[in-house]
């Protein structure tokens, strides 16, 4: 088979450019997760999605494919779910930090991502610095959240086929198509999770925003990190939240503004070990945990909580 019929759709430069429908995305993404494309294709198709950029129905379509191709996941209550894709550069990884947070909680955390990043510094790096093992399969996750830990699966595990193509990025040298919809995965069956799914620029966030509501998604979304799914440490980002895909104000945050007074203090090096000694002195209470951060824990743990009531209601009803 060939994908070059989608192609000459997509690759006609931004301006010239066609989106597919979610059945026409659906059948790429297919094709290309299943290896029934060239390299050439591939390359094609990465480069000219990067450039176009996702519509909604090409997301829709692409996370489809994706989901069918990832290991399922049961879960009796909403599993929050961490996507962590870009690691740190600059500033310390506190995805994992955020993670334990909510774990403390009795909130089960699903974080996945890539097991090894050659230029950045992963949260599965900061995970095995934790001492916190990582999750093969589902009694793996189970056993974490009876431990109260959250757990952390490579999307090597969870997605063989995903894995691959987000590894192109080092061919290449870009991200592409993989790396979006890998933010949106949920693995979990019967839709219980509740995402937190993050952008870099305000035109990913509006096209966001839309897939989130036309998906009946329940979700957070935020401007992340350098691209985590965690609040900056040293000024808290808008923190939308979703419940089945309405938009919910009392749920969320307005973004801080005005001068900072003052910053938090942070590790100076952002390497994993020095990264995961900071976090287990935040969890003993030795040193205190950002505001920020505190701040997205309590607005996630809020809305889970009434998204578990609100399942809860239903099954009673």
């Amino acid at each position: 088979m060939s994908i070059s019929t989608y192609i000459k759709e997509i690759g006609r430069g931004k301006e010239g450019a066609r989106s597919l429908s979610s059945d026409q995305s659906y059948d790429l993404m297919s094709q290309v997760l299943d290896g029934q494309v060239s390299d050439l294709e591939l390359g094609a198709f990465a480069l000219a999605m990067r450039i176009k950029g996702e519509s909604v129905d090409e997301l829709a379509g692409f996370l489809r494919a994706v989901q069918e191709r990832s290991l399922k996941l049961s879960a009796t209550t909403p599993v929050v779910i961490l996507p962590s894709y870009n690691g740190a550069r600059k500033l310390p990884n506190l995805t994992a930090l955020l993670a334990l947070l909510l774990a403390q909680n009795g909130i089960p955390v699903l974080v996945h991502g890539p097991s090894t990043d050659p230029v950045r510094v992963t949260t599965a790096s900061v995970f095995r610095d934790l001492g916190l093992p990582t999750a093969l399969d589902a009694d793996d996750m189970s056993h974490a959240w009876a431990r109260r830990e959250p757990a952390f699966m490579a999307i090597e595990n969870l997605c063989p086929a995903l894995a691959r193509l987000l590894d192109v990025r080092w061919v290449i040298g870009l991200r592409n198509s993989g790396h979006t919809v890998a933010k949106l995965l949920a693995p979990t069956t019967d839709g219980q999770s509740f995402r937190v799914v993050n952008h870099t620029h305000p035109e990913y966030g509006d096209a966001l925003t839309s897939f989130l509501q036309r998906e009946r998604a329940d979700a957070m979304l935020l401007r992340g990190t350098e691209g985590e799914p965690v609040a900056d440490p040293r000024r808290l980002p808008g923190l939308d939240v979703f419940l089945n895909g309405q938009m919910r104000p009392e749920l969320s945050v307005a973004a801080q503004e005005g001068v900072l007074t003052e910053l938090p203090v942070l590790p100076r090096n952002i390497d994993a070990a020095t990264t995961a000694v900071y976090i287990q002195s935040v969890i003993s209470g030795e040193k205190p945990a950002p505001g920020p951060l505190v701040r997205q824990a309590d607005c996630i743990a809020a809305a889970w909580r009434t998204l578990t009531g609100d399942r809860a209601h239903e099954r009673s009803a």
